[in-house]
């Protein structure tokens, strides 16, 4: 990888200015210098497209958007990827922890030789703690997996395993991440701090029936993979995500 990699940042968004503005302003200020960041709008009608097109102008080439309707996140984000002309490509769907996340993650992944990077994560209800994401490193296999919101990986990582499968509405991120850390091809660095916060309560997490599709969904991930014992890494995986909850 070539020395001060570009780093393209990806945000989907809907009917959301207030908080789009929140994130390009966080996005903006990372103190590394390098980096685009791509926003994929399915299609708002509150302002989105008249603020992105004032914002693209003012950045000086380093927003790129488009907008248009969607099939879910995760076909926003396959988007997302296909505008990206970086090196280093992660999501933003809400706040970084502090202004140096973007350098540290290039720092590690460039020290380390890694195909990528991951860190903990908060899931917060406005300014309470919901859910500690501190799993550190560990097997997928043993129910363990990177939280995706910090998971940053180089771009030849989605040219050789391709990108999300969008008929998965809420576990194509657990999908990816099994297929591309299964047999140890795409090996990760980790940075054992807290570098990103989600609102809880996203397609995923919000509440138990949520969590069921999820599961369920992770399940069908696991076999289609072709994951052994794949009730056994449910189990694993469920026992962990609990863990996350205990403070």
């Amino acid at each position: 990888m070539k020395s001060n990699p570009k780093v393209s940042v990806i945000t989907t968004t809907y009917n959301d200015l207030d908080n789009l503005k929140r994130i390009i302003t966080l996005v903006k200020q990372q103190d590394y210098e390098n980096i685009e960041h791509i926003i994929v709008d399915g299609g708002s009608v509150d302002g989105t497209v008249e603020y992105l097109k004032l914002a693209e102008k003012e950045s000086v080439g380093k927003i790129k958007w488009m907008s248009e309707k969607d099939q879910g996140i995760f076909d926003a984000i396959n988007k997302g990827i296909k505008l990206s002309e970086g090196d280093i490509i992660g999501c933003c769907f809400d706040e970084f922890t502090k202004k140096t996340v973007i350098s540290q993650m290039v720092h590690i992944i460039e020290k380390e030789k890694t195909d990528g990077v991951h860190a903990d994560l908060l899931y917060m209800d406005g300014e309470r703690v919901v859910r500690t994401w501190k799993q550190g490193q560990g097997n997928i296999r043993f129910g363990w997996m990177p939280g995706h919101p910090t998971l940053y990986l180089k771009k030849e990582v989605y040219e050789k395993f391709g990108v999300y499968k969008p008929y998965y509405k809420v576990s194509a991120d657990y999908e990816y991440m099994v297929r591309i850390l299964k047999d140890k091809q795409v090996r990760l660095s980790y940075i054992p701090e807290i570098l990103i916060k989600m609102s809880h309560g996203g397609t995923s997490t919000n509440g138990l029936k949520a969590y069921l599709n999820s599961l369920k969904e992770g399940h069908m991930a696991l076999k289609e993979n072709k994951i052994k014992f794949a009730w056994f890494t449910d189990c694993c995986r469920t026992f962990k995500v609990l863990l996350q909850f205990v403070r």
